[in-house]
Formats: C-alpha cells, structure tokens, sequence
C-alpha cells in the first residue's frame, strides 16, 4: 500500500510541474508554440507507445519489478531533463520519465485487482486520490520551489526527482520478493493468454477506450495549457499554478468518493453526463470570464478531470477476471492515449495562429459532447469476457 500511494504521488508530478513552468521553459529553450504544443502531447504518445509493451514485461519479470523499473526511469528522466542541453535533450529526457509512466499506469491497476481482489474499489479510491494528491502538489509548489532555487525554471522541475527516488525504495522489496509475489493471483494477472477474451471484438473495449481517449484529451490540455490561459488574463504566474493546483486538488478528495459511487451503480452513464457537463461550464467560463471567475473555473475542470477515475473504475468492472483487466487496461490506455495526441498539439498551434484563446477553448468544448457519448455507452452493464 505505501508502494501504491508514493507511486501514484510521483506519475504526474512530471507533466503538471512543466505546466507550471511552461513559459520560461518555452524561453529558456527557444520553443515556439507549435513546439510547446508537441511537448505537451509527448506524454500520451509515450503512454501509447510504451505502454502496450507493459503486459509483456510483467510476463517476464513480474508486475511488481517493472513497475520498479518505471519509477527508477522517472527518477533519472526528471533529473537529467533540465540539464540535457536544448529542446531535443529535454524532449529525450522527458520520453525516458515518461516511458516509466507509461508501464506504471497500465500496470497499477493490473497490481490491485491482483493483490487486493476484494478490495478493488477503496484501493483504486486510494491510488488515485494519491495519484491528485502529487499532480496538485507539482502544480503548485513548483513555482515556489524554483523561486526558493534561485529562480532557476530548471532546479524547479528537477527537484521532483528526490521524491521520485523515495517512491523507488518500497518497491525495491517489493522486486526482490517477485518470486512470492508470482503466486496464482498475480500470475494469472499477467498471462492474458489463459482468457479466451479477443479485446479488439468487444464494442464496449472500443467505447472504453475512446472515453478514456478524450478525457485524456481534456486532462492534457487543461494540465499544459490552462495555467496560460490564466496568465494571458492578467493572472499573475504563482496564481496561475494554484489554480492549476486546485483543478487537480478537487480530485483528491472526488477520487475516493467517485470508484465508490460507480461501484455502486449499474449503468455509469449518470456519472459521465455530470462529470461532462461540469466541464462544459468550466469551458465556457475560461472563454467569458477567465481571471473574473478564476477559481469557479478552477473548480469545475477539476471536477470535470474526475472522469480519469472514472474510466480507471470502469477497466475493473467490465471485465470478469484478472486475466481480462490486463488485456483491456492495455488496450484501453494504450489506444486511449494515443487518440489523445493531437489534441494538445493542435490547441497550440491554434493558440499561436490566432492569438487568443477563443478557438483553443471551442475545440476544447466540442471534444466534451463526444466524450460524454462514448463514457455512457462505456458504462453499461456488460463484460468484456461476454462480448468477445
């Protein structure tokens, strides 16, 4: 469980604290918004990329050690990112970082219906709201901590690295006892061959993924791009990340309540509308009264960002065994992160073009209808195992 929690304070520190930061790092580096843009869907292409590979590693050597591995990665990607020289350094650095993200996200929850089977939904409850916990810690402390370095935008992002290193340590034992740990509940979370479940003909894997797909649009978006939105307002640079920061505090405590709920409910379909229609009105505030209403907003696309939790809950319940939560966590946040790429990207090349935030905001309001869609027709009653 300490494993859990200090794994999920260190998966999002490294995309929300360059959020914080993102404007001297763009001059530090020289980036243009185009660049920018790339740089924030970076991480789903190498949530895509790497983690497809995930269930064939834990195969190999075990759940636990990979995801060691990935902490391992984060740590050094941190670390070295600032200091790799000019965009293409920084770029690499980061792929490493998120490399190790990647594995870990497929993987955790493969972990908890593996090691806790009768606990799934207080123990998803707690990864998550840990999981909040570290992304609005980054979003805010980071400004402050690089002033408290010199004002140095580098020692800022790098500082993350220590509690990186920390979150290694337990699942450095939890490594070295991979051979108990492969017992038959673990190991038969990590042989999806023992379940005749074909993931690519089941409609609700597709319906799955697509939801997770545009909320992890959404959640890119508003990570890299909100705090700018804010500051091109008049909000001052440190405001900006608290704000960012409460976004993303809201789902502390909504994270433990909301598994529980849907757990709860037969058709999750409710949750989504509400979850949706609470972006929607964040949205439109971003786009009337971005400073006027700041935190109102603020509040709302934290809220609205709860659909995470959501589609986590979700990869649980619509699949029977444990066998069949490997294949469709992988192939939900595999496929889900890779339709989230251009999203990110093309609201900066938009920002850049246009100079304003009007047509950003729209597309990001438009992607909000398909995204509620594609989350109640995910939530029915069905099993994957069923379908295929």
């Amino acid at each position: 469980m300490a494993g859990l929690v200090l794994a999920a304070l260190t998966l999002r520190p490294p995309i929300t604290s360059l959020g914080a930061l993102l404007e001297e790092v763009r001059d530090g580096l020289g980036m243009s918004g185009t660049v920018a843009g790339l740089l924030t869907s970076v991480p789903a292409l190498c949530f895509a990329v790497f983690g497809i590979a995930a269930p064939r590693l834990a195969r190999r050597w075990g759940p636990g050690t990979i995801v060691c591995a990935g902490l391992a990665a984060i740590t050094l990607g941190i670390a070295v990112r600032p200091f790799a020289g000019g965009t293409g350094g920084f770029l690499a650095a980061s792929a490493v970082a998120l490399a190790g993200i990647a594995v870990s996200n497929v993987l955790i929850p493969v972990v908890i219906k593996a090691w806790f089977p009768d606990r799934v939904g207080p123990m998803t409850g707690l990864y998550s709201m840990a999981l909040a916990l570290g992304t609005s810690l980054a979003a805010a402390l980071t400004v402050p901590m690089a002033g408290a370095l010199g004002g140095s935008w580098r020692a800022g992002l790098a500082g993350w690295a220590v509690l990186a290193a920390v979150a290694v340590l337990p699942w450095l034992v939890v490594a070295r006892q991979r051979g108990a740990a492969a017992g038959p509940s673990a190991g038969a979370a990590v042989r999806p061959e023992d379940a005749p479940v074909r993931i690519t003909s089941s409609p609700t894997a597709w319906w799955l993924a697509l939801f997770f797909g545009l909320q992890a649009t959404a959640a890119y978006i508003t990570m890299g791009w909100m705090p700018q939105i804010f500051r091109d307002a008049g909000v001052p640079a440190g405001t900006a990340g608290v704000l960012l920061a409460v976004t993303m505090a809201v789902g502390v405590p909504l994270s433990f309540v909301v598994p529980r709920l849907a757990a709860r409910m037969r058709h999750q379909g409710p949750l989504v509308v509400l979850l949706g229609l609470c972006g929607l009105a964040g949205e439109a505030g971003l786009w009337l009264a971005p400073a006027a209403g700041a935190w109102a907003w603020a509040l709302l696309m934290g809220v609205s960002n709860c659909a995470f939790t959501l589609a986590l809950t979700m990869i649980g319940m619509r699949a029977t065994s444990s066998a069949g939560v490997v294949k469709l966590s992988a192939f939900v946040q595999c496929v889900g992160y890779l339709l989230s790429i251009p999203g990110p990207l093309l609201v900066g090349t938009l920002y850049q073009h246009s100079g304003g935030w009007g047509l950003p905001i729209a597309l990001m309001a438009g992607l909000m209808v398909p995204q509620i869609a594609m989350g109640v027709l995910a939530g029915r009653d069905r099993r994957i195992e069923d379908e295929a």
